[in-house]
């Protein structure tokens, strides 16, 4: 196999300055993902109270950039298979930083819910892209810590979402959340446009298909449509499978916490600015949640810290409610349930490239990341909704811990990658 060939000969030296900074580059690109998806659960009080929205209609509103991530995962992220990884990168910011722009002059629910739709469409494409392309540049001995940077990178990109919600939202209004963020965006496709370069893996695969000779993972031609046949042939679909339901699961449970805590806090009794804060901490909970499982990855396996992660998890969602009048162990828990949260993404990040050759890579890591985010479009429509029927904040938080159990046992019973 040519293309495992080039694998292993990358897996074998050390980190070069070039790897390192495309691997920084797929940061900066995740910093802006996370900002641009996030942005809204912090804008999304001030929103609902200019507007009058309902439960289910914010809900709704938090959903839209997730549907608009799936479909991009799903169906953009599969070109970088045929035309490579940078070109994908490139149009994924290029789509989210106009449509952020455009945000700052949305009249109603309808033209936000479609531009947010819009930008999730780029964003899915970049999270796939960013990925994948850090997998492929990183060598073996990094590539856990390489790819759990890029889930602190989406950690910071969220934080930096609450920071200028925090700024902005009571002097000028939310609306200038979105500009800042689309400018940022613009600022990440031009470093993108001017340094970020093709993976040598793709077009070493691309060059060996291409040959009279093709190597043993040209599973699809190079400038073929994607076939999603091949993802689940045998031998493969088990672990698309168990990742893509695992991935949903996690999802329900992540999107939920981020997405409703600031505005379940808001409506608990807490201040904006409080919710802001509770939102930043989950946050930066998860930027050293990604990072310790990067560090740990190779020692104790992904899997094992993945399934470890998700039933603390589980355990800690349920007292969120009990702690939150006293503010200090609200901040604890808080932290420590964005450390487990994003350190489980970050473990799903790196097992699901191992998954797939070169060849379908971007094609499986975009249906696997697609599918999941169904569960990310389901999270906050079915809290609004369970919130409008009366549920209380703790039977909220009790019935999403459930959902990292069940992904716990999908990790226990589920593939061998990783």
């Amino acid at each position: 196999m040519s293309g495992n060939r080039h694998r292993d000969a990358i897996d074998d030296r050390s980190m070069t300055p070039t790897q390192w900074r495309g691997i920084g580059l797929c940061m900066f690109f995740n910093v802006v993902d996370g900002l641009d998806a996030m942005v809204m659960a912090f804008t999304g009080a001030a929103v609902a109270a200019q507007w009058g929205l309902s439960g289910i209609e914010l809900g709704m509103l938090l959903s839209a950039s997730l549907v608009g991530m799936a479909l991009g995962s799903m169906f953009a992220a599969p070109a970088a298979d045929r035309h490579g990884r940078r070109p994908l990168l490139i149009a994924g910011l290029s789509v989210s930083g106009l449509c952020m722009v455009l945000t700052f002059w949305s009249q109603g629910l309808f033209s936000l819910m479609l531009l947010r739709g819009l930008t999730g469409i780029g964003l899915g494409a970049v999270l796939v892209g960013a990925n994948v392309l850090t997998f492929e540049h990183a060598s073996a001995h990094r590539r856990g810590l390489a790819i759990a940077l890029q889930s602190l990178s989406f950690a910071l990109g969220v934080s930096l979402g609450g920071v200028l919600a925090h700024v902005f939202n009571d002097h000028l209004g939310w609306r200038y959340v979105f500009l800042a963020g689309g400018l940022i965006t613009f600022v990440a496709t031009l470093a993108g446009a001017c340094w970020l370069r093709e993976s040598q893996a793709f077009l070493t695969m691309r060059s060996e298909c291409a040959g009279p000779q093709a190597a043993d993972d040209c599973v699809q031609p190079p400038h073929s449509r994607a076939d999603y046949r091949q993802l689940f042939s045998p031998g493969q679909w088990q672990q698309t499978a168990s990742l893509a339901m695992a991935f949903f699961l996690i999802m329900f449970g992540f999107y939920f916490v981020m997405s409703w805590t600031p505005t379940l806090m808001t409506y608990n009794g807490f201040t904006e600015k409080q919710s802001a804060v509770g939102g930043i901490l989950l946050s930066a909970g998860g930027m050293l949640g990604a990072l310790l499982m990067g560090l740990g990855a190779d020692r104790f396996g992904s899997r094992r810290l993945l399934l470890g992660f998700l039933l603390l998890n589980a355990i800690l969602m349920t007292f969120m409610v009990p702690v939150s009048a006293q503010w200090s162990l609200a901040i604890l828990i808080g932290f420590s349930t964005g450390l487990l949260l994003n350190g489980a993404i970050a473990a799903l990040y790196t097992l699901a490239p191992q998954a797939f050759v070169t060849s379908i890579r971007t094609s499986g890591v975009g249906l696997v990341l697609g599918l999941g985010r169904v569960g990310a479009i389901l999270s906050p429509a079915v809290a609004g909704l369970l919130l409008d029927a009366r549920w209380s904040a703790q039977g909220l938080f009790t019935f999403f811990a459930g959902s990292q159990l069940l992904a716990a046992l999908l990790v226990w019973r589920g593939g061998k990658t990783g």
